[in-house]
């Protein structure tokens, strides 16, 4: 993840950029705690003092421009003829004033596949990672669905309560992804820790990239030697002629983006239906249905508040900006979602008005948008009919939230309910979907550093052999809450 750099960059903002004009000291972070503490607040500041567009610092105070106006966005999304998704654009990146521990690295710096390409290129890149999703049965999604969500709901189902998001949101997307990839799930929980490290922009954000890459790295090897009917293979073995690079970066993206927007829209949700009568009541009562309570969420809280981003192809004009050439945009999906432009009145509901940002837009739409909604419905749809009169432990006031400057991430959710006995409704059960669970042949997981004591990656990789009789990860994890 390098990007070539001119000998002869300049330190020296080009003119008419961010930092020129108006000067560090006047722009606000999109990092620190005025963000963190509520990004909603900021957008909201942002939009009154700018409009559509504004200018806005990065990590390491670097210059870029907010998009909040939902048409705005779209523009940006839908003509990479005038934004590209050419990061080696920047002009941050060509002035060398992106140091390499940057916490932005990890999302923006050039790598070979769709997400950084335009034109036939994007479409050589995109076709395959569509064709290869577009293989999977979504009945065999849901199937895998069931069973994890069956799984976690047998550990915490005979205490009595539950903390929905430690124990649930942040375990199912990526257990249901490691199969939908090829992993052994083993491989779960450090990666559930990697990723959820990885789209904070951390300290640890490079070592916790540098475990997701060798993951896949072993995986592609184990599947080169024994393909399977996944993604991995698929990828490998595609028309388009994928090169290892280009395959291993496209499992790294579909594995981060499907987990970090599902995590997010499963807590959501959750928290939306324990809160909101009127929309328990609808939903339960048959009068909205999950689809459309989705999409309700997906509006008054994107999975993603911003992507990052589009640079300039030229100097062009954007939500009454003047834009330079090699300037960075920042889609900001949660901004653009609220626009008073297209929505005046916040609580005028939106049930199956998918005309919402959440997925982005244009010929860069999220390729995996269909998987991630079905995690999510049919994993939420279960765990509301194994658990009826579920409801909140504790006062809403008290629910709180970590924001960076990607994502918000509901911190906790913490449910009562009537004790489930172990098995009963779930898997092994009459009419339940079969448990697989017991661990396959035994697999090799590196005894590497996690994100948050990440070792140096020079340092040699130790092997670690899972017994054929390992009970599931998610067994292991949830026993931690039980202690």
């Amino acid at each position: 993840m390098t990007t070539p750099v001119p000998d002869d960059a300049s330190l020296t903002p080009p003119p008419g950029c961010p930092a020129h004009g108006l000067g560090t000291e006047g722009l606000r972070r999109l990092y620190g705690p005025e963000a963190e503490a509520d990004p909603a607040g900021l957008y909201e500041k942002l939009r009154a003092e700018h409009g559509e567009v504004a200018p806005v610092l990065l990590h390491g105070d670097l210059p870029a421009w907010l998009i909040l106006g939902h048409s705005a966005n779209l523009t940006a999304m839908r003509t990479p003829s005038r934004f590209s998704r050419d990061s080696r654009r920047w002009t941050a990146f060509q002035e060398d004033r992106v140091t390499p521990d940057s916490p932005l690295m990890p999302v923006i710096a050039w790598q070979p596949l769709c997400v950084f390409a335009d034109g036939e290129e994007h479409k050589r890149l995109r076709g395959a990672v569509t064709d290869s999703l577009n293989r999977f049965d979504r009945r065999g999604i849901r199937r895998y669905v069931t069973r994890f969500t069956d799984q976690l709901i047998q550990d915490f189902g005979p205490a009595g309560r539950a903390e929905l998001v430690a124990q649930f949101a942040e375990h199912l997307p990526m257990l249901v992804m490691t199969q939908v990839v090829g992993m052994p799930e083993e491989y779960g929980p450090r990666l559930v820790e990697a990723a959820r490290d990885l789209m904070k922009g951390t300290e640890t954000a490079i070592a916790s990239n540098e475990y997701v890459v060798a993951t896949l790295r072993r995986m592609m090897e184990r599947k080169r030697v024994a393909p399977g009917a996944d993604l991995v293979s698929w990828l490998m073995q595609h028309d388009a002629g994928l090169t290892d690079d280009e395959v291993l970066e496209h499992l790294r993206v579909v594995l981060l983006a499907a987990n970090e927007t599902t995590v997010n829209l499963i807590a959501d949700t959750l928290k939306l239906v324990l809160t909101d009568r009127r929309f328990r009541a609808h939903l339960s009562g048959g009068h909205m249905t999950l689809p459309d309570a989705l999409d309700q969420v997906l509006w008054d809280s994107a999975p993603m508040s911003l992507v990052a981003g589009r640079w300039a192809t030229g100097d062009t004009e954007l939500g009454g900006q003047q834009i330079k050439a090699g300037d960075m945009l920042l889609l900001g999906l949660a901004a653009g979602n609220v626009d008073p432009a297209v929505r005046p009145d916040l609580s005028t509901p939106l049930y199956g008005n998918r005309s919402h940002l959440a997925f982005g837009g244009g010929p860069h739409e999220c390729p995996g948008q269909d998987i991630g909604r079905a995690i999510a419905e049919t994993g939420i749809d279960i765990l509301l009919t194994r658990l009826p009169d579920i409801q909140l432990a504790v006062p809403e006031e008290e629910l709180t939230w970590t924001s960076a400057w990607l994502s918000r991430h509901l911190t906790g959710l913490p449910v009562s309910f009537t004790p489930r006995a172990r098995g009963e409704g779930e898997a092994g059960a009459p009419g339940a979907v079969p448990s697989t669970a017991q661990a396959g042949p035994a697999a090799t997981v590196p005894a590497q550093a996690g994100p948050s004591q990440a070792a140096p990656s020079a340092a040699p990789a130790q092997a670690v052999t899972i017994p054929r009789q390992r009970r599931g990860w998610w067994s292991t994890l949830t026993g931690r809450f039980r202690r």
